[in-house]
């Protein structure tokens, strides 16, 4: 039975370093995308917000239409109604009569001047909301063409990266199988806790690479060596020695150049 080779300490590294410079190009081909997919989404969110006020103000127009047609029938019915009481009073026996239908009358023509003071107010209200209504269009129409733009934008942004994008993705998974899961874990905890997304770095200038912090020569000499893992005391970023990291750039750049083509 074949002896199982252990993976080395330095393997472990360029494992990690690998994953770390094929997620860095992952975030930069987001970072690419900016905010441009929450622009056009609240641009969605404000065009569906202005076409239902629309047809709010739509529908509350056809209410006050329905409500002008009843009241111009109610002064319809009120001036049949006082023609007849007027006919009826050239043939009343008593003045009793005569004066109760005066009052059928004056009762008639008042609803008549209510109408008509309704009929106003709903006009006003027409042309106030008809206003607001071009006021409204006019926002849409800008909005809506705005949308178009910036869908546009981000479709041709997508076009170019989510190829690379979703080829790097299967990579980072494929990279990450080969790497042990205690390790896998830690970089990631480290990747979400730094702002940059950089988990392990390299000694650049006699410091960790995105802290900055001077690292004592003893500490970089047992980097370089690669016989144990080590992390930056004060970032908790896992470091690597330059060459390494040039080396593997190298690689990975290859690899890069290759989906991107």
């Amino acid at each position: 039975m074949a002896k199982k080779t252990e993976v080395t300490v330095e393997e472990k590294l360029r494992a990690l370093y690998d994953l770390q410079l094929i997620d860095s190009r992952i975030d930069e081909i987001r970072s690419v995308r900016g905010e441009l997919p929450l622009e056009v989404e609240d641009l969605e969110d404000e065009v569906a917000g202005l076409n239902k006020r629309l047809e709010k103000m739509t529908s509350d127009l056809e209410s006050i239409d329905f409500e002008i047609k009843e009241k111009k029938n109610k002064i319809e019915e009120s001036n049949s109604s006082i023609k007849k009481y007027s006919e009826q009073q050239k043939n009343v026996r008593n003045n009793r009569e005569f004066n109760a239908l005066s009052k059928e009358v004056e009762f008639q023509e008042l609803e008549i001047e209510l109408a008509e003071k309704h009929i106003r107010e709903y006009k006003a209200q027409i042309e106030q909301k008809n206003e607001v209504i071009n006021q409204t269009k006019e926002r849409l129409a800008e909005r809506e063409s705005h949308l178009t733009h910036k869908k546009n934008e981000l479709d041709d942004i997508l076009k170019e990266t989510e190829k690379e994008e979703v080829a790097l993705i299967k990579k980072s998974e494929e990279y990450e199988k080969n790497i042990e899961d205690r390790l896998v874990k830690a970089y990631k905890r480290i990747r979400e806790n730094v702002k940059n997304g950089l988990a392990v770095v390299p000694i650049e200038r006699g410091a960790s690479g995105g802290s900055f912090f001077t690292i004592p020569p003893q500490v970089q000499m047992e980097i370089a060596g690669r016989k144990k893992i080590i992390t930056d005391e004060h970032s908790g970023r896992i470091l690597v020695d330059e060459q390494l990291a040039n080396e593997q750039k190298e690689k990975m750049h290859e690899l890069f150049d290759g989906i991107s083509a």
